[in-house]
């Protein structure tokens, strides 16, 4: 299953994505105008979803898609996480998972344009692979950590790379409003299976520029997750997104910054395409 939050007919809703359209979960009374975030905290998912049954469904080409999840609490960023990109970055091999934070304002949905700042000429791209949560917990053992999972979908965790700078603290730089995208929909865990050794790619402008396999993470998901868990409470809807891998553009000579009328595409094998226009800031 494929569930996707967009607007339609000027209003937000959400869905499920069937081929080449969506029913409208939304407009099923057991949905009473929740978000999909809010219906997965409450555990409502299966109730709602089968209420929808009898939905209208329209065709893809109707809306316009927002992040699957318009209202986590949490989106939790992986930082080093691909032997690679550590040694493109010159940083050392991490020993626990470097963790940074976006906030929902940061993000748009797949189609969406992605606005290059004028603060900042050092507009980078990043592929993930991100993890949506069904279940919530605490200290969550890395064998149970699976069963957390609702399903998987794409980021790119674009990234002012001079900001990011600025001091120790990533934040700044990956929090620009706009600046990163997620999606297109949460492919659901019980169709994906195991994600196993699932190419990553990222093209810009048609040409790859990152290309890995997940199997080359240095943290996986259940570890990510078990470790996340510690820490904080994890939610349902709560998102990972897993780190990037070697071939940003701040990695290679020359450079390889993102402008107006770039377009950006991140692909996972049998999560789909997560593409995006660039333009400049008014």
């Amino acid at each position: 299953m494929k569930l996707a939050s967009f607007e339609y007919d000027g209003r937000p809703c959400w869905g499920v994505l069937e081929g080449d359209e969506v029913r409208l979960v939304c407009s099923a009374s057991a949905a009473r105008d929740r978000t999909l975030g809010q219906v997965l905290r409450e555990g409502d998912l299966e109730r709602v979803l089968d209420d929808a049954r009898g939905a209208s469904v329209v065709a893809v080409g109707e809306i316009l898609f927002l992040p699957p999840v318009t209202d986590a609490e949490k989106i939790i960023c992986i930082g080093l996480n691909y032997a690679d990109h550590v040694r493109e970055m010159n940083r050392p091999m991490p020993e626990k998972p470097v963790v940074f934070t976006r906030f929902n304002d940061s993000l748009v949905g797949g189609g969406a344009p992605l606005v290059a700042p004028r603060a900042s000429d050092q507009f980078d791209y990043e592929g993930e692979l991100a993890v949506v949560i069904g279940k919530g917990g605490r200290n969550i053992a890395p064998e149970d950590a699976m069963q957390h999972v609702l399903g998987y979908t794409m980021m790119n965790d674009g990234s002012m790379r001079d900001y990011q700078r600025h001091t120790h603290q990533f934040g700044p730089g990956k929090n620009f409003p706009r600046s990163g995208s997620l999606g297109p929909a949460i492919v659901t865990a019980d169709e994906t299976g195991p994600l196993g050794n699932r190419r990553i790619s990222t093209r810009v402008n048609g040409e790859t520029v990152q290309q890995s396999s997940l199997d080359q993470l240095v943290f996986d998901v259940a570890a990510l997750i078990a470790y996340c868990s510690e820490w904080t409470q994890l939610n349902a809807g709560d998102v990972i997104a897993t780190g990037t891998p070697g071939g940003v553009g701040d990695g290679r000579e020359p450079k390889l910054f993102l402008k107006h009328g770039d377009v950006v595409e991140v692909e996972v094998d049998g999560l789909g395409v997560l593409s995006n226009p660039v333009v400049g800031e008014r």
